[in-house]
Parts: structure tokens; sequence; C-alpha cells
């Protein structure tokens, strides 16, 4: 036998992940068949008081600060899973948590108090659930099979986006058709069914168990770090945490142009930031107090981190193509072909079902085809430089949106199949970003803090959503209006043309970041 043969890995496919994959596939179902008419549903229907231009600024905004919650709220799941309920049972009792958010959503078409208390119960136990899938997915891997995992991930990825199309392809056109209460009612009879298969699998599922109350936990390395004098007496890192703080008091003071979330959130990613950076300066200091894999493991999540934060960008473009893009779309013209008398395109909502088509193509062709193409040519496509170069053909897509928007505001129709060019873009971006990010992050966090650094991940979508409403709220101003308008562009235009600026700007940090950055093995052990 060849020293290659006896190392080739031999671990099988745990059997318990087609649960798993089904559970995912009827979520996605039902997430993406709601999300994706949330903003025609809003200016249609549940906003038809307001003036219509005010109509799509406030369905915009209620959408993004809905994927706010979505991304936010994986930071609770992800607590109760570590410290409390375990991954499994985080999973099904915030699920139906989910389930009776999608119930009450579709009774309340009419109602706007029950419909954004169904809306919040939706992202709590959506968003709830987000990390701790990610990481269960992880858990029924070991090193004896952990080559088979990038696999599963890919297929995780795969059936989100496979539930996605048939969700974005038919619920539009079920609102199209004037029936809203339906396109809101097959989601929920979904995410029932997803919830029953994630249950049917539970006596095959690996279970690790939840972490007890740690004194070593990376909240309180952190604040060691922090709290510990150096050989002078000087704490810089301790002085870092206090104006991150003050800042953060000064991002409250704009609620009244951001609104509430943006603001608050804004206040938290501000102490985060400044704080992250003073554990950075003085984590060493923590170490005799507490063990240094402890130490080590809480450095591994400050580095990740830093990839997170640089990623926020690529978020702040992927999701607005559910709102910006849609909106753009209502204006463009809309096929007039028929399939046996059937009109595939109804609703410009109905383009979303490209984003998931392609995903399904390109994941299996970056695999099977390009990159072991790249390989053979002496480049291999690690990680970090998938989710570099995705992050810049997402700015691309933006480029091109945006000259189509100049070309509308011209005054000139344009047909809705020119979007196709920029959703083949952000996909070809979202593969190499989204579906390496789940992947990255599992590998690189500590066994105890795998469920923490996933719902950091998940808060990096949050970012991205806050710099939207950011934008949007700046140029809300009169003298920022003025100065756009002075540009010759349209503010909508402009937006599109900052927002592919910011991405690019990120994605040279983050390539300057990541060849800089050490990667590590975080899997269990056989």
């Amino acid at each position: 036998m060849t020293d290659a043969a006896a190392e080739k890995p031999k671990g099988k496919l745990p059997s318990q992940i087609p649960y798993i994959i089904g559970n995912e596939g009827a979520e996605r179902f039902s997430f993406y068949g709601m999300r994706n008419v949330l903003t025609d549903f809003l200016v249609g229907y549940l906003l038809i008081g307001l003036l219509e231009s005010e109509r799509q600024t406030a369905a915009k905004e209620i959408f993004h600060v809905f994927v706010i919650g979505v991304y936010f709220f994986p930071l609770l799941g992800g607590w109760l899973s570590d410290r409390f309920l375990g991954k499994y049972r985080t999973i099904f009792w915030l699920s139906l948590v989910y389930c009776a958010g999608q119930a009450l959503f579709a009774l309340s078409v009419d109602d706007q108090r029950s419909f954004y208390a169904g809306l919040f119960l939706i992202a709590l136990g959506s968003g709830g659930i987000k990390p701790c899938v990610s990481a269960f997915v992880g858990d029924q891997f070991d090193q004896s099979n952990k080559h088979l995992a990038k696999l599963v991930f890919d297929a995780f990825y795969w059936i989100i986006n496979f539930g996605s199309f048939f969700a974005s392809l038919f619920i539009p056109r079920i609102l199209k058709a004037g029936h809203p209460q339906l396109a809101f009612a097959v989601p929920a009879a979904l995410m029932g069914v997803a919830t029953i298969i994630f249950w049917a699998g539970r006596k095959k599922y690996v279970h690790v168990p939840p972490s007890p109350a740690d004194p070593n936990a990376f909240s309180r390395i952190c604040l060691t770090a922090l709290r510990a004098p150096g050989p002078t007496g000087s704490r810089p890192g301790l002085w870092l945490a206090v104006v991150g703080g003050v800042g953060a008091v000064a991002a409250l003071a704009t609620f009244p142009r951001l609104g509430v979330v943006a603001a608050v959130l804004l206040a938290i990613v501000a102490l985060m930031a400044f704080a992250g950076g003073g554990v950075w300066l003085q984590l060493e200091r923590a170490r005799g107090r507490h063990p240094d894999e402890d130490v080590d493991g809480a450095r591994a999540v400050l580095r990740v981190l830093v990839i997170f934060a640089l990623v926020t960008p690529f978020f702040s473009l992927f999701d607005q193509k559910a709102s910006t893009w849609v909106i753009q779309g209502n204006g463009m013209v809309l096929p007039e072909w028929t399939i046996l008398g059937w009109r595939p395109i109804a609703a410009a909502a109905q383009m979303q079902a490209l984003n998931p088509a392609l995903v399904m193509l390109l994941i299996p062709l970056n695999n099977l085809v390009i990159f072991p193409f790249l390989r053979k040519r002496g480049i291999e496509p690690t990680p970090l430089r998938r989710m570099g170069t995705g992050i810049i053909f997402a700015s691309l897509s933006w480029v091109v949106i945006g000259l189509m928007q100049v070309t509308m505001d011209g005054g000139t129709k344009l047909h809705i199949a020119w979007q196709v060019l920029p959703y083949a873009l952000l996909t070809l971006g979202e593969v190499l970003v989204s579906a390496t990010g789940l992947e990255f992050a599992y590998s690189q966090a500590p066994g105890k803090l795998k469920g923490v650094l996933l719902s950091f991940w998940s808060l990096a979508t949050t970012v991205g959503n806050l710099w939207v409403l950011v934008v949007n709220g700046t140029v809300k101003g009169e003298g920022v209006t003025k100065a756009i308008t002075d540009t010759g562009f349209g503010v909508i235009a402009f937006q599109m043309f900052f927002f592919a600026g910011f991405a690019f700007a990120s994605a040279m940090l983050f390539v300057w970041y990541a060849r800089r950055y050490t990667v590590v093995d975080y899997y269990r052990k056989a």
C-alpha cells in the first residue's frame, strides 16, 4: 500500500445529514417565499395610505430593518445554544416560534400591528436558528470524515437555493394575482414541514452538549485583558474601549435621521469595533489568569472578526436585490412571451429566482471544473481567495445596475432582461463569499465558540444592511440631495455607484489582510 493510499481519509457521510438538508430546503422556501415578496406587499398593500414615492422608501427601510433582525438574533441563538440548550433544542424550539410568526403573518395581511408582530417572530425564529443549523452540520463530522464537510456545506448551500428558487418563482405570482394571504400561507405551511423533518431525525444526530458557565469564556477573557494593567500601569486597550463607548453615545444621537434600529445598531458596532481593538492590544495580559488554549482561542476569534467586518459591504449589496433591484424592476418592461398560455415572468420580483438558479449551477461548476482547472495551474482557490474575489464581482454587478439606472433616468425604458447580467455577477460573488464563509467560519472556531462565531458571521449581514439604512438616511438631507444632483446623477444611481465603490475598497482591504492571515483547523478529533 502506498503512503498516499494509507493517508487517504476513509470516513463516510453521516446518515443523519439528509434530515438537516431536507429541513433546510423547506425552511428556506418558507423564508425566501415571504422575504422576496415583502417589498412588493408593503408597497402595494400594507402602506397603501402613503404616497407612492414614500411607500417605496418606507418599504425599503422596513425590509432592511427586518433583515437586520434576522441576522442580529443569531447572537441570541448562538448564546442559548452554546450555554444552555444545545444546538438541537435551540433549533427545534425556535423553529416553533418561527412557525407561529409565519402563521400570524398569513392571518394579518390587513392589520399592520399584527403583521409587524409576525415579522418580529419570523426574525427571531429564523435568525435564532441560523448559526445553530450551520454549526449543527459541522458537529456531525470529525477528523475521519471532515474531508466530506466541504461537499456537505456546498450541498447545504445548494439546497438553500433550491428552496429559494421555487419560492422566488411562484410566490410573487400569487401576490401579483391579488392573493396576499395565500402568498404568505404557503411559506407558513412549508415552515411546518421543515420543523417536522428536523424533528424526525432527532435520534440520529450527534449532540454536542452546551458548555456550562465557563470562567474562561471568550467574554471573560476579553474583560480580563482590558482590565489588566501593563508593567507601567497603562491600559491603552481600555482607553480604546472607552473611546468606543463615547462613539456609541454619539451614534445614538443619530436616531432622528436614521431611526432607532439603525442608531442602536450603529452604537453597538462602534462599541464592538473599538473594544475589540482594545482587547487585541492587551490580550496577552490574560495569560496566567486564563489557560493559554483559551487565550489562543480568543485571539483566533478576534482575527476572524476582522475578516467578517471586511465582508459586510458585500451584504449591503447582496440584500438590496430584494429591495432596490425589485423597485428598479417595477419600472422596467416585462416580457410578453408565454409558454402554453402561461407567462413565466409576470412580476419583477420573480427575477430573484435567477439568483438561486445560478447558484445551483455555479457551485458544481466551480467544484468540478473551475477549481480543478485552477489547481492544475498551481493556483489554489483557498477560502480567503474565493471570498475576496467574490466581493469584487459583487462590486461589478452594482456598476452595471447603476449604468442601467442612469439610462432609465435619461428617459429610456429598459427591458427587465437587462437585469440578468448584474444578477449573474452578484450570484458569482455570492457563491464565492457566502457558501465559503460558512465552512471557513466553522473551521476557524474553537470547539466551545463555534455557535458564537457563526453568530458573528450572521452579524456581518446585519451590519451590511445597517450600511444601507445609514446611506438612505444620509441622502434624505436636503444638502446631500442637492450635492448629488449637482453631480448629474439621480439619487438612486448615485447610491448604486457609491455601494459599488464601497465594496471594491473593502475587497482591496480584504485581499491585503488575507495575505497576512494564518488559517487554523478546529475540527473536532475522531
